[in-house]
């Protein structure tokens, strides 16, 4: 089963990019179909390689953290070749 999730990292801190910068990086190298855009970072794959990367990485990315709210939604399909029909 493949999904679609969509990220928005947001480090409550001054130095806010970073973190960012960092986390988009480790999606980058991921080997997962990663979209980028100035509001969020979609990632695309297979279900428990989606999951289990991202369980990781969060964990990895609020250990480092004091305060960092993380935004996401799922969806139950890829749907990373998405184009508007309208």
């Amino acid at each position: 089963m493949n999904i679609s999730v969509e990220l928005t990292l947001t480090p409550l801190q001054d130095q806010f990019e970073p973190p960012i910068v960092d986390f988009i990086k480790k999606l980058r190298n991921s080997g997962l179909t990663v979209l980028e855009n100035p509001l969020s970072t979609q990632v695309f794959g297979p279900y428990d390689e989606v999951m289990h990367f991202l369980q990781t990485e969060i964990k990895t990315t609020f250990e480092n953290l004091d305060h960092v709210l993380l935004y996401m939604k799922i969806v139950k399909s890829d749907r990373s070749d998405y184009e508007p029909n309208f």
